[in-house]
């Protein structure tokens, strides 16, 4: 067992930033204005990293605007019976979908097996650490987790677009936007939704691609439902234009080019075999889940080119002299994780065995892999629903805090964006002098 994790050396991110997202996000505020409700799709391995802060501007922005030109007809008396109704005014409603449920820890969304940690479970509402934590911090969004081969969950969204219309039956129809950064879901969703709403058999409406950046113009119109009508548009992935500096712009992109949202070939594999081997040891340093890959009794690994190497030998990944091919394995390790990997890390414990481990006094625990905290091995006793809560809300105020300060010191913006920025404010103040000098010459 691990006591112990070191954090890996990470490369230099790229910059995957095509002219089809700009295009898009130039779009997004129009496009808002014939919008219902948005679907902001999330990766559940990564709740926090998969936020795509150039939408926020734009979505509390419509928000904003809905609400105040809806306050005064929310509700108005009937003229013949005097009692209130419902009115054909704005539907501002944002729903976070974060799919690949099946890929994170059960104990972090619901618990259903009635215990956790050898606690008794008293209430539904102590079940939800992950949901209560993000309602606690971001009450304006409605939390939705899904995974697109479970049917009931899909039949659940469903039937939550489905009630947000039937409860303004004045409107003719219901607008849906899809939006998210690349490669998470957001195609394969809409094509459940319509499978799900609309009766018969019903043709697949998008393409999908294993690979991200497929869906690159908005898509047309889809029927969701028929009665109501609810309709949806599929949008482009978009990245962010520049991921950061230093160590949380090379976390960011390794995490996002773990679950292919940054186009392959822009990662050398072996650094993200490394962050790969570590965010596993973290999840679960008793047992990880690539252990099963190895011979039998190897003990959890700290050096990926140790685990390499073994990895290789065991899937007779050679080279001439029998050397081991640790890029092929790296590879191989990677597109395992995605395809069954991930489902068998999902099945880590809240909290690992580490009974007869003296002189132990605090480790680390995870779930997904952004949410990252300290356990005191004397509070293991007293680890239930509102303690995981409690950690999982103190990761989020990091990760807010964290990204404020980045914004406040200019590390969302490269250095070229930066130079781009300052040479078209310096275009413009010529432009305006020109007219202003125009302007006088004529009034002389």
């Amino acid at each position: 067992m691990l006591t112990h994790i070191p954090f890996p050396a990470l490369p230099v991110p790229p910059s995957w930033f095509p002219g089809h997202m700009l295009q898009f996000q130039k779009m997004l505020p129009a496009l808002l204005n014939k919008t219902d409700v948005v679907l902001e799709l999330r990766d559940s391995r990564l709740p926090l990293t998969s936020i795509n802060r150039n939408f926020e501007g734009a979505l509390q922005k419509w928000r904003r605007e809905r609400r105040q030109g809806g306050a005064a007809e929310s509700t108005s008396p009937s003229l013949d019976t005097g009692v209130s109704r419902p009115t054909n005014g704005p539907v501002s409603q944002r729903v976070v979908v974060f799919s690949k449920r099946d890929l994170v820890p059960e104990w972090g969304i619901k618990v259903c097996s009635g215990s956790i940690c050898g606690l008794a479970v008293l209430t539904e509402e102590r079940v939800q650490p992950f949901q209560r934590a993000m309602a606690s911090k971001f009450p304006d969004q409605k939390v939705f987790f899904a995974s697109w081969n479970r049917a009931r969950d899909i039949r659940a969204l469903s039937e939550l677009l489905v009630n947000v219309a039937r409860e303004h039956p004045y409107r003719s129809e219901l607008n849906v936007l899809v939006v998210g950064m690349p490669n998470v879901g957001k195609s394969t969703l809409l094509n459940a939704l319509r499978n799900i709403g609309i009766a018969g058999p019903t043709p697949k409406a998008l393409r999908t691609s294993a690979q991200p950046g497929m869906t690159r113009v908005l898509s047309t119109r889809l029927k969701l439902s028929v009665d109501p009508l609810v309709y949806a548009y599929d949008s482009p992935g978009v990245m962010l234009p520049f991921l950061g500096k230093g160590m949380v712009g090379a976390e960011r992109g390794v995490k996002l080019a773990l679950i292919a949202g940054i186009k392959e070939g822009l990662y050398d594999t072996e650094a993200l075999a490394s962050y790969l081997l570590y965010r596993l040891n973290v999840l679960d340093p008793v047992s990880p889940a690539y252990l099963k890959l190895l011979p039998p009794d190897t003990p959890p690994l700290l050096d990926v080119q140790e685990f390499l190497a073994l990895l290789a030998r065991r899937l007779c990944m050679l080279k001439r002299g029998g050397i081991p091919d640790s890029a092929r394995a790296a590879v191989w390790f990677i597109k395992w994780w995605r395809e069954e990997g991930g489902l068998a890390s999902a099945s880590a414990p809240a909290l690992p065995d580490y009974s007869g481990v003296p002189g132990l006094e605090t480790y680390r625990r995870g779930w997904g892999f952004d949410l990252e905290w300290n356990v005191d091995a004397a509070e293991a006793s007293r680890y239930d629903e509102a303690t995981i809560q409690a950690k999982m809300e103190d990761c989020i105020d990091r990760f807010e805090e964290a990204g404020s300060l980045e914004e406040r010191e200019g590390g969302s913006i490269s250095s070229t964006q930066e130079k781009k920025r300052l040479k078209e404010q310096q275009k413009a103040r010529q432009r305006a002098r020109s007219k202003a000098r125009l302007a006088s010459r004529k009034s002389s």
